[in-house]
């Protein structure tokens, strides 16, 4: 079923980069190559690997996922990643699907709430499975893409099948929760939201926590638990994340973007960048514009060694 999975995602990604389909939840990623790690915001979302292999860090945990496998992420969560095997002629694909809450909310709903995972009540905000079934759903997905009509009024149904299957799977108490109002991942995840636009600014866990509407505690165990990181160290990754685009993209010296995420240490800025990225700010610009002009001047054959 892979190889067949594998000729339909080629069909639709015929060239590197993100492309879009007539589903509109699904997109397909493909890369002719290995690249090194990228440091992002991981959307909420099921990514699932028709070839190829990635290897995915959050926090200190590290998942590595290849063909047949996907990683699901319940909240918006700072990770690096690395495609470690594509080549040219046999290419890196995985198929991004959003999963709407309210889509999830309807599932449980028309299930009667018999809809449960077999995780023992631990609601990890990312993971790494597997399920042929899933195989199949995702291939007939990508059939449908072929007719327009057939896009437009089989896609949602077999999306809908997509997430089924992942909610009566190991972890689906964790798929569960997002569509549920006031779930504990529903709270972690207006908390998320809270410091995606309060970053700059000085938080206290106890604050995060009645914002949550837990005690201080709670809150701490379950964020962590979701996340992988404390609340302070997710704003830490949202901070250097920003100072980095910041400094790839703009004339901005390593203090004033320091300042511009809320250091109001530079020395400790770039302690904490070097120990996050590897080099400190100045040597990572110039290892990024190194990197891009070695990708530039590379010929088609070279990037699929």
């Amino acid at each position: 079923m892979l190889t067949e999975l594998v000729a339909e995602a080629v069909r639709r990604a015929p060239t590197p980069g993100l492309h879009a389909t007539a589903v509109p939840a699904l997109g397909i990623i493909r890369s002719d190559a290995i690249y090194e790690r990228v440091h992002s915001m991981h959307k909420p979302s099921l990514c699932f690997i028709a070839q190829g292999s990635k290897v995915v860090t959050v926090g200190d945990e590290v998942l590595r996922f290849g063909a047949g496998q996907f990683l699901y992420s319940s909240v918006e969560l700072p990770v690096s990643g690395e495609v470690v095997e594509a080549t040219r002629r046999q290419p890196y694909l995985v198929l991004v699907l959003e999963v709407e809450p309210t889509l999830v909310f309807d599932l449980v709903t028309a299930s009667r709430n018999a809809l449960r995972g077999k995780d023992g009540g631990v609601r990890r905000g990312i993971f790494v499975d597997h399920d042929d079934a899933m195989t199949e759903a995702f291939y007939r997905l990508l059939r449908c893409l072929r007719d327009p009509v057939e896009a437009h009024v089989l896609g949602p149904i077999v999306v809908r099948e997509i997430v089924f299957r992942l909610m009566r799977g190991r972890y689906g108490d964790a798929v569960r929760e997002i569509g549920l109002a006031d779930s504990q991942t529903q709270r972690i995840a207006s908390v998320i939201e809270h410091l995606k636009g309060e970053y700059t600014k000085p938080q206290s866990v106890g604050a995060l926590a009645q914002l949550a509407g837990m005690s201080t505690s709670a809150f701490y165990a379950h964020f962590r638990k979701v996340t992988t990181l404390t609340p302070l160290q997710y704003q830490k990754h949202l901070r250097l994340q920003e100072a980095r685009r910041l400094l790839l993209t703009s004339a901005t010296s390593a203090a004033d973007a320091a300042f511009r995420v809320g250091y109001e240490s530079a020395s400790q800025f770039s302690r904490e960048y070097a120990r996050h990225f590897g080099l400190p700010p100045l040597g990572d610009v110039k290892r990024a514009a190194r990197r891009q002009t070695e990708r530039g001047a590379r010929s088609p054959s070279d990037r699929s060694r």
